[in-house]
């Protein structure tokens, strides 16, 4: 048995003591929103302190959450812009790193400058809602999708990890007659899912999560995702328009829980995709950043 010296203890002491307070410190504004969201409304309204548990229980915030028409719509617009925006992502996002992680592509590196180029030079929002209303973009759920449709990030990523993957593979796949769609879709996605994970992680996440281009680009508040509708509710106090409830007094403490619902309800399918995503999230990334 190895001996450990007093100062390596009080290391080891502190260091866990630092860490269960980075725990607490993390964990608790989560604990605080669902136990808001469980809480009676005229309870959670006249409390003051540090709530570590409902005040009353009652779901009625869940319940105006989740039979509102308006957070319904949201929810459908978000799943379509997660569907067809991780599809459209990763299809571009493969095909670009492919062609940048070949040998002997022609004008690889002045186009690969470019790319990297965009990472710490941008035009600014007024350009990018000048080029999106150019393209008819303007209250469309595409204007969600298209302009980050390649994450510059994600893109060398994906690239380092393909070069890492061994030429002797490639060059069998061609002496075997495969084109390039084949040893990309065949040899090389299947031999790269941890960085595949990890990837529609990042793309995932940044859609769901996404509500500041929407409050640009869109004007009709049935295309509005979720989160931008979460936004106005909280921020706005939009609350009114949302419940079903026939007194004053009744809406108010609703209203209370309703936007602390209304977090937990949007933020729980994230929280459950991680941990089957989990185990490829640190390889993914390491070796997709380290590797090549």
């Amino acid at each position: 048995m190895i001996k450990t010296s007093l100062g390596e203890r009080i290391f080891d002491i502190c260091n866990a003591i630092i860490m269960v307070l980075m725990i607490i410190l993390t964990l608790y504004p989560m604990l605080y929103i669902l136990f808001s969201s469980l809480s009676e409304g005229n309870r959670l309204i006249s409390f003051n302190g540090i709530l570590l548990w409902p005040q009353g229980f009652s779901l009625e915030g869940y319940k105006a959450v989740l039979n509102n028409p308006v957070i319904l719509t949201g929810f459908k617009n978000t799943f379509f812009i997660l569907v067809v925006g991780l599809v459209m992502n990763m299809t571009l996002t493969s095909l670009g790193a492919y062609f940048l992680s070949r040998d002997g592509v022609m004008l690889q590196k002045p186009i690969m400058f470019f790319i990297v180029f965009t990472m710490f030079f941008q035009g600014g929002l007024v350009p990018f809602y000048l080029i999106v209303k150019s393209y008819g973009l303007l209250d469309s759920l595409w204007a969600l999708i298209l302009p980050t449709a390649v994450s510059t990030f994600n893109l060398i990523i994906m690239r380092t990890y393909f070069m890492a993957i061994p030429k002797e593979l490639e060059e069998s796949a061609f002496l075997d007659g495969a084109g390039h769609f084949t040893i990309l879709f065949r040899i090389f996605i299947p031999l790269s899912m941890p960085v595949v994970a990890v990837l529609i992680l990042y793309y995932g996440v940044g859609h769901w999560n996404s509500w500041f281009n929407a409050m640009i680009f869109l004007r009709d508040q049935d295309l509005f995702p979720i989160q931008l509708v979460v936004r106005n509710i909280i921020l706005e106090n939009d609350n009114a328009s949302m419940l079903g409830t026939t007194t004053l007094i009744q809406s108010r403490d609703v209203a209370e829980t309703l936007k602390y619902a209304a977090i937990i309800v949007t933020t729980a399918p994230i929280l459950l995709l991680y941990p089957f995503l989990q185990k490829y999230f640190v390889k993914g990334v390491m070796v997709g950043a380290l590797k090549g």
